[in-house]
């Protein structure tokens, strides 16, 4: 296992993981009055697509780290 390019994925998929928790409540409470459910739309919102993004881009490396 490459060990530098391990812990890259794994702070990436940290990062991309948390910081889309806190976009989607953001848009959550922007979308949505009080009392109502939330919008089933929510994950297809283009400001979620950065984090996927960088979600993806550490399951990549984790999986290269694993590989080589």
């Amino acid at each position: 296992m490459e060990w530098p390019l391990g812990f890259a994925g794994i702070i990436l998929l940290v990062i991309g993981l948390i910081g889309q928790a806190f976009e989607m409540r953001k848009i959550r409470l922007d979308t949505t009055a009080e009392g109502e459910l939330g919008s089933p739309n929510i994950f297809t919102h283009k400001k979620n697509f950065k984090w996927y993004a960088i979600i993806g881009i550490g399951i990549v490396l984790w999986y290269i780290a694993e590989r080589v």
